[in-house]
């Protein structure tokens, strides 16, 4: 049987085909807490996803990376650019029952921000906001930051990219092999996007800037933004604990 979502709704159809027995609802929903199954916000994964693909990419690639940093004196880097909007909306709101809650959006004035930004596993993050479309010139003038960040620390950049257009394009390709001695580039496999660690960064920011009261300007939103990178930059422990995820501590 297949459903997008195992809803009390589909287990009940699942449990009548399978087996000829015929529940309510409600007694499919005591059954699943009985059984100590509670509703949850579903990850959203590729249907492309290959799982041994992905070990290899680990077991082989990554560990190449490591050991190429390692040897190196570099530090490795996940990076991922993401879109913020003022109209965004995310988790849950208590209310009474038989209430549905309501949240106040901002109508005909949405605003929309970049962010491009990169983790590790000591618990930094590097990042910057862009006002307007993210393109080939400001991921140049990312990669120029981070290049300067690891001459002040002695540390060639290892960065691990998603295979977005924009990273494989003329202009940053000539600029990379231009300066090899101060940074390289990795691109993870198309078929599993949620490898990028970087990704719970940027959960991570909307999910604050969602719970908070609508911000009706772009300066605001930016200021928004602002306020809770810096709170990241600042709480390494909170970088780290993106790390965790049993699917990826191999990066730890």
């Amino acid at each position: 049987m297949e459903s997008a979502l195992w809803t009390r709704g589909a287990v009940m159809l699942f449990i009548e085909q399978e087996y000829a027995v015929k529940l309510s609802i409600r007694a499919v929903g005591d059954y699943l807490k009985r059984w100590g199954f509670t509703p949850k916000k579903p990850i959203k994964r590729a249907y492309e996803q290959r799982p041994e693909s992905v070990k290899q990419w680990i077991d082989q690639e990554y560990l190449a990376i490591e050991k190429r940093a390692k040897a190196k004196g570099g530090e490795i880097h996940w990076g991922d650019e993401t879109a913020l909007v003022n109209t965004d909306v995310r988790g849950r709101s208590y209310a009474p029952k038989g209430q549905t809650p309501v949240t106040m959006a901002v109508r005909g004035t949405r605003q929309k921000l970049s962010m491009i930004s990169t983790v590790t596993n000591q618990g930094k993050a590097s990042w910057m906001i862009i006002d307007g479309a993210f393109n080939h010139e400001k991921l140049i003038e990312f990669f120029e930051a981070l290049v300067a960040d690891g001459k002040r620390a002695g540390k060639k950049v290892f960065l691990i990219l998603d295979n977005l257009g924009v990273h494989h394009c003329k202009p940053v390709k000539a600029w990379l092999a231009e300066h090899q001695a101060d940074i390289e580039v990795f691109y993870l496999p198309s078929y599993s996007p949620e490898l990028n660690l970087d990704e719970r960064l940027n959960a991570d920011l909307k999910h604050v800037i969602s719970t908070r009261v609508p911000v009706r300007t772009k300066a605001k939103l930016h200021a928004a933004a602002k306020n809770h990178m810096a709170f990241i930059e600042t709480h390494p422990e909170r970088v780290k604990s993106y790390f965790q995820d049993l699917r990826v501590k191999y990066a730890a």
